[in-house]
């Protein structure tokens, strides 16, 4: 299982939301390529990171953030928010991302999608955000009629790289990840999935672990590292994906 920790860009600066909530955000640092490379010194494999701006506005904002990242990381980078068509994907694969999530565009415009997982192998991951159970979207600022279920399967046979599922009520709230739901994903579908919104601990990290949870592929952490309620080096021993630092 590989632990995902998350920078999220508002205005340039790193940010963690409550439930999404561009109004509720805490900011922890103005220097999101310092923020990354210090998380890849800690040992993490790969680094989330999410343009918010971008998710309202549907297309990039915090680029030349982005851009430092990349430069500092090197650790693989996932990147999302604002993605809605194949300029936006093609862009930022030449930028040095790794992989690219598709959020909103995902529901609205599936062929899109599906023809940037073939023509990318291995680089496309849906973002399936969910707030009580149905799929939201455009910064999570509006709630679809789909499912994350549904919107999961509708890409089983795409070449999607990951499904990275986010229980919105639980994002930035620290009240433990939903691993119920997680797990029917992740027993419902052949895509790696991925757990989002509201880890909380090491207790987190070790319920991750436990066999009836072996299909979930990796966890994100935001608020939890930032506050220091999960201690990166300890978490990483656990999950035995530590890089050991550089």
């Amino acid at each position: 299982m590989i632990l995902y920790p998350a920078i999220d860009l508002k205005g340039g600066a790193v940010v963690r939301l409550k439930e999404g909530d561009m109004d509720r955000a805490t900011v922890y640092g103005h220097d999101p390529a310092a923020q990354a490379k210090s998380f890849a010194d800690a040992g993490f494999e790969w680094i989330h990171v999410v343009d918010l701006d971008g998710a309202f506005a549907g297309a990039s904002v915090n680029a030349a953030a982005v851009d430092g990242i990349l430069d500092a990381a090197g650790v693989p980078v996932q990147l999302g928010g604002g993605v809605r068509d194949m300029k936006a994907v093609d862009a930022w694969l030449k930028r040095g991302v790794a992989r690219v999530i598709v959020g909103t565009a995902a529901v609205r415009d599936p062929e899109f999608v599906k023809a940037a997982a073939k023509a990318h192998p291995g680089r496309i991951a849906v973002g399936v955000d969910a707030r009580g159970g149905k799929v939201a979207v455009q910064g999570w600022a509006e709630v679809s009629d789909m499912t994350a279920l549904d919107l999961a399967r509708r890409f089983e046979d795409a070449g999607v790289a990951a499904i990275i599922f986010t229980d919105i009520a639980r994002d930035g709230l620290l009240k433990g990840l939903n691993l119920e739901l997680t797990r029917a994903l992740a027993e419902a579908v052949n895509i790696p999935v991925i757990a989002s919104g509201g880890l909380a601990d090491i207790e987190d990290v070790r319920r991750l672990l436990a066999p009836e949870n072996a299909k979930i592929a990796g966890a994100i952490t935001g608020r939890a590292l930032y506050d220091g309620r999960l201690d990166a080096r300890e978490a990483l021993a656990l999950t035995g994906t530590s890089r050991g630092g550089r």
